[in-house]
């Protein structure tokens, strides 16, 4: 194989930065999209020289796909990626959240494993130069012992933004502030900082009418011994205000932000690295799915094996997990032990038969 064949499930603003990478490869192409709405699969396969679809079970019937892009709806994440590999037995690529319950995470191991195709979970954020950077630094001790670590997420996301389509702010389908909206930050405090040992949250709905949190905080115990600090919301009002990921450290402070963490905007150890090791991005999906794609290419073709692999992908989902079932707890958790969130990913047959393929 000297070229991999790509098909998109999912059409929404997110798939131009799937599109692009694709298009911009000389190792993989873009072959099919597919939409249940079909206007939007038939508006970007026009833009891209590609075949649309609005079922997937006809995609994959007659398209010739090594592997298949899911960005569908956070809650069918699993569903679809299921069906592609047990059916299909395709590669996936999915993007975040890879699934909202661990039980999932499971069930989807066990089938790529059983059919001998891998999945690749998208966290495009650790591939930014700032992120790069303070990551590199603090694996070779640079930083000295970090003292606590923190993320601040405030957003504004109005009733509207929840009203726009029937899975946002559901626990079957969407997960609240922490999920949705905070999960690469999550992710990329454990990413720098390591996995937590005890976990406690509180969760609050305050300025909207959905089932989930707008509003989130937590308390972490590293297993390094350091502290971390965990602040999202969507509460915040008229716009959004911060993303920003700080580490205190022995040998000075580390202060991340901008749009997607794309932005060193504090670093004491190095003030130069202020400037080179930040970029601008025109929306918060950044660049990062250039590389990635890069990597799935590296892995699938010369067996380098991504540095986003699917184990890998799992922490945050634990994490998410691990926050969840504190709140519902009003405990502390340990981490090793893999607490699951009795509402997470919970399922709703009526709400999934909206984002179903129907097999023809």
């Amino acid at each position: 194989m000297t070229n991999l064949r790509f098909a998109i499930i999912g059409c929404g603003r997110i798939a131009k930065n799937h599109v692009g990478p694709l298009k911009d490869s000389s190792r993989a192409k873009l072959v099919a999209v597919c939409d249940l709405k079909v206007g939007l699969a038939q508006t970007l396969a026009a833009q891209h020289g590609v075949r649309a679809y609005s079922n997937y079970h006809q995609m994959l019937a007659k398209e010739k796909v090594d592997v298949v892009s899911i960005l569908t709806p956070s809650g069918m994440h699993p569903t679809h990626a299921l069906d592609v590999i047990e059916t299909y037995g395709k590669h996936v690529l999915v993007e975040k959240p890879m699934a909202l319950s661990l039980r999932d995470l499971v069930r989807m191991k066990t089938a790529a494993d059983r059919k001998g195709v891998k999945i690749f979970p998208v966290y495009q954020n650790r591939y930014n130069k700032a992120v790069q950077r303070v990551r590199r630094d603090l694996m070779r001790g640079a930083l000295g012992k970090v003292a606590v670590g923190a993320v601040r997420l405030r957003w504004c996301r109005g009733q509207a933004y929840y009203d726009r389509d029937p899975w946002r702010g559901t626990w079957a389908m969407d997960g609240g502030a922490f999920t949705n909206q905070g999960i690469h930050y999550l992710d990329l405090l454990q990413y720098l900082l390591g996995d937590p040992e005890t976990v406690y949250a509180r969760t609050a709905t305050r300025l909207v009418d959905v089932e989930v949190e707008d509003t989130g905080v937590g308390v972490l115990s590293f297993e390094s011994g350091a502290l971390g600090s965990v602040e999202v919301t969507t509460a915040a009002r008229p716009a959004d205000i911060e993303a920003s990921i700080s580490i205190l450290s022995e040998r000075g402070t580390t202060v991340l932000s901008g749009i997607a963490s794309n932005q060193l905007v504090t670093y004491t150890l190095d003030p130069e690295a202020c400037k080179t090791a930040c970029e601008d991005f025109p929306d918060p999906y950044g660049f990062g799915h250039w590389p990635f794609y890069a990597d799935v290419a590296a892995d699938l073709l010369d067996g380098i094996p991504h540095p986003v692999g699917f184990q890998e992908g799992t922490r945050a989902i634990r994490l998410l997990n691990a926050l969840y079932r504190s709140a519902e707890d009003g405990l502390p958790v340990e981490f090793a032990k893999r607490p699951a969130s009795r509402k997470l990913g919970k399922p709703d047959a009526d709400l999934s038969r909206l984002y179903e393929a129907i097999r023809p």
